[in-house]
């Protein structure tokens, strides 16, 4: 069997067996085909596409190229919640803890920003001290007393994802849907997970712009996580501004606590409640979105998944009571103000362009080597909807530093439209797709 055989025959159009499949992803984890040949066979892919039989095939091997996490002796259930990535979105890191609150583990293994797009680890690494490497027996151990634990993925767990995940970001090819489907798959099958609700995210600060596409996307991953064993809901949810009124690493660790105190922003709010709906009636603690969203509601109020959001900071290397003084004051020296250029409302804020700046700021990076600023990252005064006058605050922004900063302002202002009336509410969770819908 040759490499380049199978790159052609995917490049017209055919099924590729398992056994292809296998040799192509052994052979560039174990180094003998070189980065090209995987990365002409991804564009191959790109253009013609996987069967679900391919789809699913690509995840177990891809899923067996390392180790996986042994939860046994453990009492579950397990369920776990993925975002195909989004601008401002913290949701992790309140339903995790809210979850845990009601009975349900949430062995979460989460990763960093990449281009506009923010990373749970980096925003959890903002935290003084807290360690996201963590060994399986201390994971082990985090996730049986506190309910969750927070990892990231090691150099021997899906080694297959990892490589072809960073050649996907540079070869123009990470918008394809089955590469997605088994890259996120292979990940959550790893850790250990029995069920798992996916945020499959569309607009302007998402990979998938269009609905249909990210339709098309939450119905692969369903039907290829059914077809691994897996439960699994999805919901298609609004990425075209951003969610929440904090975009940076410690902003939105504040942000969660705010949440977790029910004072959160109300979009924020809504989608992380719909997400922990879903995941409590997974876990069989309910027995319908609507009485799931209940008990999550109920459960905020008692204030049980701060009490283990906090927990889990001890437990994971920080010092709850270090970042309750932090909060409100851990910000760059770098600052400005972004105001608004006329009268009227707020129509629309760009969540690509905010997600983009980011980057400039230091809340993202280009390349999975750069640094990111713990402290830098913008807060929302205003946003769609609210009436304004001109010169009134609608954000601040901290930078890294003073050149970053300078730089960002005009591509702020830039992601601000404006209308002379109030634009239509947001739908924020269009569609719940299922393997019966």
């Amino acid at each position: 069997m040759r490499a380049v055989d199978i790159i052609i025959d995917k490049r017209n159009g055919l099924e590729l067996s398992r056994e292809a499949l296998q040799f192509l992803i052994q052979g560039y984890v174990a180094g003998e085909i070189p980065d090209y040949q995987i990365a002409a066979w991804a564009m191959a892919v790109f253009f013609q596409g996987m069967s679900p039989r391919e789809t699913a095939d690509l995840t177990e091997v891809m899923l067996k190229s390392g180790r996986s996490l042994d939860l046994s002796g453990i009492a579950g259930p397990f369920v776990d919640k993925h975002s195909t990535g989004g601008v401002g979105d913290k949701t992790s890191l309140i339903v995790a803890p809210l979850i845990a609150s009601l009975g349900i583990k949430d062995p979460m293994m989460s990763g960093r920003a990449l281009g506009h797009t923010g990373g749970t680890l980096d925003k959890l690494e903002a935290i003084p001290g807290y360690r996201t490497a963590l060994q399986d027996q201390e994971f082990r151990e985090i996730l049986d007393k506190t309910g969750y634990a927070m990892t990231g993925q090691t150099k021997d767990m899906v080694p297959a994802d990892r490589l072809l995940y960073a050649l996907r970001d540079v070869s123009g090819t990470v918008e394809s849907i089955p590469l997605i489907t088994a890259s996120i798959l292979s990940k959550k099958a790893a850790e250990g997970a029995d069920a798992l609700v996916l945020d499959v995210k569309y607009g302007s600060g998402a990979f998938m712009k269009d609905p249909g596409e990210a339709e098309k996307l939450a119905r692969s991953l369903v039907n290829t996580g059914t077809v691994l064993g897996k439960r699994i809901i999805a919901l298609l949810t609004d990425m075209d501004e951003p969610l929440g009124n904090m975009v940076g690493n410690f902003l939105e660790i504040e942000e969660s606590l705010d949440c977790l105190e029910g004072k959160g922003p109300e979009d924020l709010m809504e989608v992380s409640l719909e997400l922990a709906a879903r995941m409590v009636v997974l876990g069989g603690r309910a027995g319908d979105a609507a009485e799931g969203r209940r008990i999550c509601e109920a459960a905020l109020a008692s204030g049980n998944p701060r009490r283990l959001f906090l927990e889990n900071i001890r437990c994971q290397g920080g010092d709850p009571k270090q970042v309750m003084e932090m909060r409100g004051t851990y910000r760059s020296n770098w600052s400005a103000e972004i105001r608004a250029s006329r009268d009227g409302y707020i129509s629309r804020i760009d969540a690509w362009k905010i997600g983009h700046t980011g980057i400039l700021l230091g809340v993202g990076r280009n390349r999975t080597e750069d640094r990111v600023s713990p402290t830098a990252g913008v807060q929302f005064h205003k946003k769609r909807g609210d009436r304004i006058a001109q010169g009134d605050p609608i954000m601040t922004v901290w930078a890294a530093d003073e050149a970053s900063l300078a730089a960002a302002i005009p591509r702020l202002e830039d992601a601000v439209e404006y209308a002379a009336l109030p634009p239509a509410p947001r739908q924020l969770v269009l569609k719940e797709i299922t393997q019966a819908s």
